[in-house]
């Protein structure tokens, strides 16, 4: 299905070097912002205390971060979960407070609401200790690699070396501009934006295999065009489908952003950056990468077999 169609090829490969240098500016502001910076990260990681606050009456989350900010905790997280009555407040654990133990800790907050408000009930109250947080942030980068290994190896199998190289280095731009970003703006990096970065490796991949399918039919229908043609003609004829299907998901992920309210705020922002940064990346990173790494036709096309009393035969 197209809801348009390019009669003549755009040439994005004219303009390879130009989009390759700034990816790697941006790649390199990226990685400098979290080497300098770091992420900020959340209770998950961290280790802390999350408490969960329910009011009879609709509560301004202004109220609740005056009466932490009173008690001293200006570093607490406080957002809506769910309704205008619910709140979700997150404690570092490096807030231990005098009493030093976090039960303590979720003692004098819910203290001092109640002085505020007498009709609060505290749903539930939990403690992540460090040890967890650390087996948290250890699991989630060994995921990331599992699944970086997995995309790479799936590309070796179902195309050829080059093209799982060019992906793998198009997917890892993705991650780590998302990671600079929030390096940058300080916001903070929890399990569900982590969850949000490997959906946007998937998505991004998905996105590269579609254009590296059109690469190699392309060879084997374009005989007399140059590496630099095929590659245009392939991702001008595959535009039209990902406008759709970019447009209708970022359209999902905006709605997330705009009305989900804060806690699905950042894993919203995360796969935002992350489409439309893994359009560019499969189009004008993995693209040139292919390119230079110098995909011909006769790595994707059957080589000719003489057999002794026949003609020629081909094999894979």
């Amino acid at each position: 299905m197209e809801l348009f169609r390019i009669k003549n090829d755009i040439p994005f490969m004219k303009y390879a070097r130009s989009t390759t240098v700034v990816s790697a500016v941006t790649f390199l502001l990226a990685v400098f912002f979290l080497a300098t910076r770091g992420l900020n990260l959340g209770v998950d990681f961290t280790g802390g205390t999350v408490m969960e606050i329910s009011y009879p009456q609709a509560v301004e989350l202004s109220q609740v971060r005056e009466v932490l900010e009173n008690l001293e905790l200006k570093e607490a997280s406080v957002q809506a979960f769910g309704t205008t009555h619910d709140v979700l407040i997150r404690l570092p654990a490096k807030h231990g407070g005098p009493e030093g133990s976090a039960a303590a800790l979720s003692e004098r907050v819910k203290d001092a609401l109640r002085a505020q408000d007498p009709n609060v009930i505290v749903q539930r109250v939990e403690f992540v200790g460090p040890q967890v947080g650390e087996e948290m942030y250890n699991s989630g980068g060994l995921a990331l690699m599992l699944v970086v290994a997995g995309i790479m190896i799936y590309l070796s199998i179902r195309f050829e070396w080059r093209f799982a190289v060019a992906a793998i280095i198009a997917n890892l731009h993705d991650v780590v501009i998302i990671l600079g970003f929030f390096a940058f703006f300080q916001w903070e990096f929890s399990l569900t934006v982590l969850a949000a970065v490997l959906a946007v490796l998937g998505y991004s991949v998905n996105e590269s295999v579609v254009v590296f399918d059109r690469v190699r039919e392309n060879f084997r229908k374009m005989r007399k065009a140059s590496v630099p043609d095929v590659i245009n003609n392939a991702i001008t004829r595959t535009m039209s489908r990902t406008i759709m299907t970019h447009g209708m998901t970022q359209t999902m992920v905006l709605s997330m952003l705009l009305f989900g309210g804060e806690p699905l705020f950042y894993f919203a922002l995360a796969l935002t950056i992350g489409i439309l940064f893994g359009i560019y990346s499969s189009v004008l990173v993995a693209s040139p990468i292919v390119m230079w790494l110098g995909v011909s036709r006769e790595d994707l096309m059957r080589t000719p077999v003489e057999k002794e009393g026949a003609g020629s035969e081909t094999r894979p």
